[in-house]
Formats: C-alpha cells, structure tokens, sequence
C-alpha cells in the first residue's frame, strides 16, 4: 500500500491562526503542515498537504489522491455540513479516510452537528485543536503498516 498520504484542507483554513482564535487557537495552517511534515517523515509517510477555499479544487485533489495515495485527511471546514460533491468523490477513494476538525463541531451551531463527510469517513477527530491532524495521521499509518 502506498505511504502517500493526502491531507486536504477546506475554505478558510488559510486563516488559521488569525480568525476566532478562542474557537481555532492560534497555530497557523504552516505551523500545521509543519508538525504534520515532521511527523510523517517519523511515520516513513510522504505528505500532500493542500488547502483551498475553492471546492472543486477539493474535489480534484481526491481525485488525483484516488491514483496514489494510501490514506486521505480531510478538514473540509464548511463543506463538511454542506458538500455532497466532496462525498461522491470521497466515495471513489478506496483506501482509508479520516475527517478532522479543529474544534468540537457538536458543542457548536446545530447546522455543524451534520456532515455529509462523515458518511464516508472511516474515522473523526474533532476538539483536538490541531493535533487532531496528527491523531489522524498516527491512525492512517497504522492502517497502512497493518496492511
């Protein structure tokens, strides 16, 4: 199995660190990739980190993942509660996917309780802050050494 692994970040992502700090904290979406970088080079795993407010930019990523990757994480930020084109492509994906978010998504709004991600998902870290990335990453490793 490959030890590629994608870790695709959704709209307003770049602005980690700097929106609502006392729900996101202040670490950066760079600070991220580089722990997680760090990380998966601990874990023998090669990182795409990719971030876009744009969804077909998502949606071209998982496609592109579906060819090489072992294993996908996936922070889609709002087009978690609304995006079921980023769900059928999750579906073409064969390997394992973990949803990650930053905050407790079900102490938040009642719309951010639902996601469509999560119908695919074979795992969610959320209300980690941003170690849930590498909570997800440890997990996808795992999987893959397993294998």
């Amino acid at each position: 199995m490959s030890r590629v692994v994608f870790l695709i970040n959704g709209p307003n992502l770049n602005l980690l660190g700097k929106r609502q700090p006392h729900i996101y904290g202040d670490e950066t979406l760079a600070d991220v990739e580089r722990e997680c970088g760090k990380l998966a080079e601990e874990l023998r795993l090669e990182l795409r980190f990719h971030q876009s407010n744009r969804e077909y930019e998502i949606i071209d990523w998982i496609h592109e993942a579906r060819e090489i990757a072992g294993g996908l994480i996936i922070n889609p930020g709002a087009f978690t509660h609304t995006s079921v084109a980023i769900l059928d492509a999750l579906n073409t994906f064969d390997n394992p996917v973990f949803e990650c978010h930053i905050s407790n998504v079900h102490k938040r709004e009642a719309f951010r309780h639902h996601s469509y991600v999560s119908l695919r998902a074979d795992g969610v870290i959320a209300g980690f802050g941003t170690h849930g990335y590498q909570l997800c990453l440890r997990s996808i490793a795992r999987i893959i050494d397993s294998r």
